[in-house]
């Protein structure tokens, strides 16, 4: 039987034998696939993670973004409705009413000259808009100490010790109110649309570096799992902006520009254009909706610009960020020298990082991405005034329907109302604007959709520049070029199945908003 075997085995060799070598190649070939189908798969799953994880940190930062403002806002409030003190010359057109009605009781035979129109023949409306003018502000008349920005000089001349004192008259007084009633409204409107951009473009950029820094950290070998995109730690603020903490902190204090100096310059910008369309109205006015809007828009055209090349050309650097030979003056202001005394703190933070940030930023805050982004805004926040708050509490209109009765834009058009109730409503609202909780004006300017956009663009835009800035190009690894170039813009870095999303080199920030729009449209 073993002889037959052997036999038959010799005989049939080569045919075993190529069976033996084709099923040994099959399972070869069958290994390296499913090995390949399993590394694709893990690729597939780490990238699937890694963006989801980029996801979650972005809208993390958009939150901080939220709340960042709300901190800051309160501080320019302060200065802005310090300055235009609405409520102080509200109470002096009172206190002349008063001492009007005092002496027309009293001295009913006096022979001395009759007073003014101006000062005796205020309709009753003129007092029911003064009552509404004091208890809608939420401030009384007995709180109010600091004297009117619109006063008189002789005025302050009595105040500090002076005899000669000239009154204004209460005609005077009404044409204060209402440029300071607008002007203040307004003033906050773009206060708060300015230091919303600048608030996304700081804390996108430094969300950027932060996330740079892990991938690197990865690539280098100086973390082994997976890329860390979330600071569950409330101390470690080293990981939630990148790791010059130092260099992150004096970035973020250069917002101290706009809330103690900047305003006032966005505040003299818009008086002068508020004066210059509302400079002709009387208290006695009748304004209709409609007419308030084209007021509106006529000061918002007067401050932004008429036309698109006009609001691209606006200089709206100089509200936002200091001249280069005023820089460390921020910074002393903002007190970190002093903290870093107390804390024991030695480090110098690098003035190369801390001049690319800002070099950076005066970029953003320049290009035609932020002047459009800015518009959409500012649109949202003014619609927001007029159109809602306005519209409601002062024209007594119903919501603009989505399809109108027919009719109800004839209504808006005909309503006509006195000039101090639109005062009133302004009077309150400033102060709503500027600390409401949760507020409104911030929630309708978030609502558009090209300031997350924008937001998109900043954090994602110029990593390569970024990398390359910071000297951590000879330290990543480069993986699969051609393949990244095919992929648009998906870079390896390091050992580990960690994706750094970047755009195509020359894109930046300019060819990534452009890219941004076109597939918006």
């Amino acid at each position: 039987m073993f002889s037959s075997a052997r036999r038959w085995l010799r005989n049939n060799r080569t045919p075993i034998a190529v069976g033996v070598g084709v099923v040994g190649a099959g399972y070869v070939v069958t290994q390296y696939v499913l090995s390949k189908l399993n590394d694709a798969r893990e690729r597939m799953s780490s990238d699937r993670i890694a963006k989801e994880n980029l996801r979650r940190r972005f809208e993390q930062n958009q939150e901080d973004c939220t709340f960042t403002v709300l901190a800051l806002l309160p501080t320019a409030t302060t200065n802005i409705v310090g300055a235009l003190n609405t409520e102080q010359i509200t109470y002096e057109i009172q206190q002349i009413k008063g001492s009007a009605k005092s002496l027309k009781a009293g001295s009913a035979e006096s022979t001395a000259s009759p007073p003014s129109i101006a000062d005796t023949t205020m309709t009753e409306e003129d007092g029911k808009s003064m009552a509404s003018l004091q208890s809608e502000s939420g401030v009384h008349a007995s709180q109010i100490t600091t004297p009117s920005p619109f006063a008189a000089a002789g005025d302050a001349g009595q105040q500090d010790g002076g005899v000669h004192r000239t009154r204004k008259t209460k005609r005077q007084l009404w044409d204060d109110l209402t440029i300071s009633a607008v002007t203040r409204a307004f003033t906050l409107i773009y206060t708060l649309t300015l230091l919303t951009m600048l608030t996304r473009i700081q804390l996108n950029l430094l969300g950027r570096r932060n996330y740079l820094s892990s991938v690197v950290a990865l690539a280098t070998g100086a973390q082994q799992a997976t890329i860390s995109l979330e600071n569950n730690d409330d101390d470690n603020t080293e990981q939630d902006y990148g790791s010059d903490f130092d260099t992150n902190r004096k970035y973020l204090t250069f917002s101290w520009w706009l809330l103690n100096k900047g305003w006032m310059e966005v505040m003299h910008r818009v008086e002068s254009a508020v004066r210059t369309v509302f400079g002709s109205l009387s208290p006695r006015d009748l304004v209709s909706f409609d007419r308030f809007g084209e007021l509106t828009m006529e000061v918002r055209k007067l401050v932004e610009g008429a036309t698109p090349e006009e609001r691209r050309a606006s200089d709206w650097l100089r509200f936002l960020l200091p001249p280069q030979d005023q820089e460390d003056e921020v910074i002393r202001q903002s007190g970190i020298m002093e903290d870093n005394a107390m804390q024991g703190g030695s480090s110098q933070p690098s003035p190369a990082a801390l001049r690319r940030l800002l070099d950076e930023t005066a970029d953003l805050i320049e290009s035609p991405a932020f002047s459009h982004v800015l518009t959409l805004i500012l649109d949202a926040g003014f619609s927001a005034l007029v159109d809602k708050k306005l519209a409601a509490e002062a024209f007594e209109l119903p919501p603009q329907e989505a399809f109108p009765m027919p009719g109800s834009s004839d209504l808006r058009r005909t309503r006509l109302i006195l000039l101090p109730k639109i005062l009133s409503v302004l009077t309150r609202q400033a102060h709503v604007i500027g600390n409401g909780m949760p507020n409104e004006y911030l929630q309708d300017m978030e609502t558009v959709r090209a300031l997350e956009a924008f937001a998109a663009v900043v954090y994602s835009s110029n990593w390569e520049n970024e990398i390359r800035d910071e000297g951590l190009m000879d330290t990543a690894v480069h993986a699969g070029k051609e393949e990244e170039r095919q992929d648009k813009g998906k870079q390896s870095l390091g050992g580990e199945q960690s994706i750094v999303m970047v755009q195509p080199q020359g894109g930046g920030f300019k060819g990534a908003w452009e890219r941004a729009v076109e597939n918006k449209s």
